[in-house]
């Protein structure tokens, strides 16, 4: 039990981001998104290498994870100053979550709770642009739950790079004295055989 405690709680956090990745994954489909949407992808993929690292006592594979969760660290605490419009960053003006291909908003922008929307009047072309509409009544605005689920990430990111540095360790060390302990199969060592030298005759008994 001792022995599987970090193994366990390690695959219980990679679950767990597991499951907020993909949530997340589909209110940025939603809201068009793409960039999140890819680092959504690259990050569940990166979570699904920490499991089996995990599962099968691949030190490498844990590294390359807690490498991914530093990045992943960077990336959600730059989304959590982008839309709390930190420095010189505007949500207004920056088109950075679409690459500049489109207009699109985030997903709780209009379907927040208690929002209500409100179309505003204008040419035709323009009413699927979310500058026209106004959106009233939120309990929460939209920021702060694209902050809030940032900060979630950044939450189960630091454990999972903690417990991903210790088991990664763990398991190199067993390598290691593995190692030693089979050193001598390793250069082609072989225990003397033991040889008898006396020759068994049979005996015959004269009649």
């Amino acid at each position: 039990m001792g022995k599987c405690s970090g193994r366990c709680t390690l695959v219980g956090i990679c679950c767990l981001q597991l499951a907020a990745a993909l949530q997340r994954q589909i209110f940025d489909f939603l809201g068009y998104q793409w960039a999140p949407i890819l680092a959504n992808f690259m990050h569940i993929m990166a979570v699904i290498l920490g499991i089996f690292g995990t599962l099968h006592y691949r030190s490498r594979y844990l590294i390359m994870y807690s490498v991914w969760l530093a990045l992943w660290v960077a990336w959600n605490a730059f989304i959590i100053c982008f839309y709390l419009e930190v420095g010189h960053l505007s949500q207004h003006r920056d088109l950075i979550m679409n690459f500049n291909t489109s207009l699109h908003r985030s997903w709780w922008m209009e379907n927040g709770p208690g929002c209500l929307v409100t179309p505003v009047r204008g040419p035709p072309l323009s009413l699927a642009d979310h500058h026209m509409v106004t959106v009233t009544g939120c309990l929460l605005d939209y920021p702060y739950i694209e902050a809030l689920s940032s900060a979630l990430q950044i939450f189960l990111a630091l454990f999972g790079f903690v417990y991903a540095c210790y088991v990664s360790k763990v398991f190199m060390d067993e390598e290691d004295s593995f190692d030693f302990i089979g050193s001598y199969d390793s250069y082609g060592y072989q225990a003397p055989m033991k040889t008898s030298h006396l020759q068994l005759q049979p005996l015959y008994k004269p009649g």
